[in-house]
C-alpha cells in the first residue's frame, strides 16, 4: 500500500515534534507500542469516534513509503487494515499538514484536498 495515510493530532504535539525532528507519538500511541494512523478511507470515522468534540488538532498528511518495513497494515476496528508505525515519526515524512478546525455542528472539517 503506497497510499497517503494521516495523523490527528494535538497542535501542541505537532509542534513539539517540529522542534526535535521526530515524533514519538500521542499519550495512545506510546500506551499501545506504535504510531495510530488511518487511510483517507478511515480518517473521518477517526476523527468522529476518538477526536469528537476536540480542538485544536491538526491533520498530517505522511508519505507511507518513507517509512519502510516499520510500517505495517493491521487490522483493527471492524476488521480493516490500519496503518500502525512502530517507531517514531520523522518530520520530514510528513508532506503537508493543515488546521483541523471544528464546524458549526461539531464535526471536525477537513482540507479541501480530502473533501
Amino acid at each position: 500500500m503506497n497510499q497517503t495515510i494521516y495523523k490527528i493530532l494535538p497542535l501542541a504535539l505537532w509542534e513539539e515534534a517540529k522542534k526535535t525532528g521526530r515524533l514519538a507519538g500521542a499519550p495512545v500511541d506510546l500506551a499501545d507500542g506504535y504510531i495510530h494512523f488511518s487511510t483517507s478511507a478511515q480518517v473521518r470515522e477517526t476523527a468522529a469516534k476518538h477526536f469528537s468534540g476536540v480542538g485544536d488538532l491538526v491533520l498530517l498528511a505522511v508519505d507511507p513509503a518513507s517509512l519502510g518495513d516499520r510500517l505495517k497494515y493491521e487490522k483493527s476496528r471492524g476488521g480493516a487494515l490500519f496503518p500502525h508505525l512502530y517507531d517514531s515519526l520523522p518530520v520530514a515524512a510528513v508532506v503537508w499538514v493543515e488546521d483541523l478546525p471544528l464546524g458549526p455542528d461539531g464535526h471536525h472539517l477537513f482540507p479541501g484536498a480530502m473533501r
